[in-house]
């Protein structure tokens, strides 16, 4: 059927190619030497055609073969420093962030502050009525006044040896006695001053001025907090002993706040608490605009692990077989045109971060690991490199 299509095209050619005596013609004379003599030559230019088709045939199969390479996408393996962060949650804190009581009972005379005002360590607050104790220092001051100088009198009558050494003794134990009760009197009328116990910000002024206070629980007067030494202390499994320390980065995310910051870990407990098998890690949160409020929530991440030469891969490209062993595509030395063959390599991996997880074993830098197209080849198989 093919040479019958070849002789169809060739005496179709030749038809149409003007020839000085055609085939029909050479038919009709009857003339047989004249017809095998044409036969011949038409069989001829049969084979030269046949011997061209064959050449096409095998260019096309050549070509086709190419353009039905499978396309993949590689990356060029590179060291690269890796962190490895755990995560937790927490609540920040501070310790400077108490209730303040009066120490007397008395009338709240005079409040000095107001609420969201900064105030110093040390600073009035407020006054409570001292029910007559200021007067009774300044009789209590002026009597010492008086022993004191009656004491001096007598001392220097005693060391000129004038007078008895018994009214001089006398004379010694009224005014330390005097002086004794001044301090006493200062102390218990200091208690009618609220001071600030450190700098801080007023966040509550709970008590009216007016109101009858005395101390105890229900006798608050001022709530003060520090925000400017805040933590967070989170609790951290005891398998993370050894790799969690003192000085090691930490990342703490606001959601709240859509914001984050970089600190490190201040402190790390010394005790493993039986309940949960965890030890407690304190860090330090700067906070000076003063957006971060005491019990904001927040999302701690810890430097557990680092590697300055890491091999990084993304996570997707990891195939498993049935044993459970990980492998990933390595295209092994492309050619010019940019193909290569396919080798599937297993692997060990470690501690992954995201999208990434590193590589321990299998791989090494330059490698051209396929990342598109791994799911669709073959190991042994041949790809083409896509740039």
């Amino acid at each position: 059927m093919k040479k019958l299509l070849f002789l169809a095209i060739s005496l179709g050619l030749l038809s149409c190619g003007g020839e000085n005596q055609s085939v029909s013609s050479l038919i009709e004379k009857g003339n047989l030497e004249a017809i095998r003599d044409k036969k011949n030559e038409i069989v001829e230019q049969q084979k030269e055609l046949e011997n061209k088709i064959a050449q096409l045939d095998s260019a096309i199969s050549l070509l086709g073969t190419v353009e039905k390479l499978p396309l993949v996408n590689t990356i060029t393996l590179e060291p690269q420093l890796f962190n490895h962060y755990l995560e937790l949650q927490g609540d920040v804190s501070t310790k400077q962030n108490v209730l303040i009581y009066p120490e007397m009972a008395g009338t709240l005379q005079r409040v000095y502050v107001k609420e969201g005002q900064q105030v110093n360590k040390g600073q009035l607050l407020a006054t409570i009525d001292d029910g007559g104790m200021g007067s009774q220092l300044s009789q209590l001051k002026t009597q010492a006044e008086l022993a004191k100088t009656t004491f001096e009198r007598r001392k220097r009558l005693w060391e000129q040896q004038i007078g008895s050494e018994i009214e001089f003794l006398s004379a010694k134990a009224e005014y330390e006695a005097r002086q004794d009760a001044v301090k006493q009197a200062e102390s218990q009328l200091g208690k009618s001053s609220i001071r600030a116990p450190f700098s801080g910000i007023i966040d509550d002024v709970i008590k009216d001025q007016g109101t009858v206070v005395s101390p105890g629980p229900g006798s608050e007067v001022f709530r003060i907090v520090n925000l400017s030494d805040m933590y967070i202390q989170v609790d951290v499994p005891e398998t993370y002993l050894s790799s969690i320390s003192k000085g090691k980065e930490a990342l703490v995310y606001f959601p709240v706040l859509g914001d984050s910051i970089q600190t490190k870990i201040r402190e790390t407990g010394n005790f493993i608490n039986p309940a949960n098998r965890s030890f407690s890690v304190e860090i330090p949160v700067p906070n000076k605009d003063g957006e971060i409020k005491p019990n904001l929530t927040a999302k701690v991440n810890l430097n557990d692990y680092t590697s300055e030469d890491a091999i990084l891969i993304p996570s997707s490209i990891i195939s498993e077989n049935s044993e459970g062993d990980q492998y990933v595509f390595v295209a092994e030395e492309p050619n010019a045109d940019n193909e290569a063959i396919v080798k599937r390599t297993f692997i060990e991996t470690g501690k992954s971060q995201g999208s990434l997880i590193e590589v321990l074993s299998g791989l090494q830098s330059g490698n051209h690991v396929i990342k598109e197209g791994a799911r669709s080849v073959k190991d042994g198989q041949k790809v083409k490199i896509q740039k």
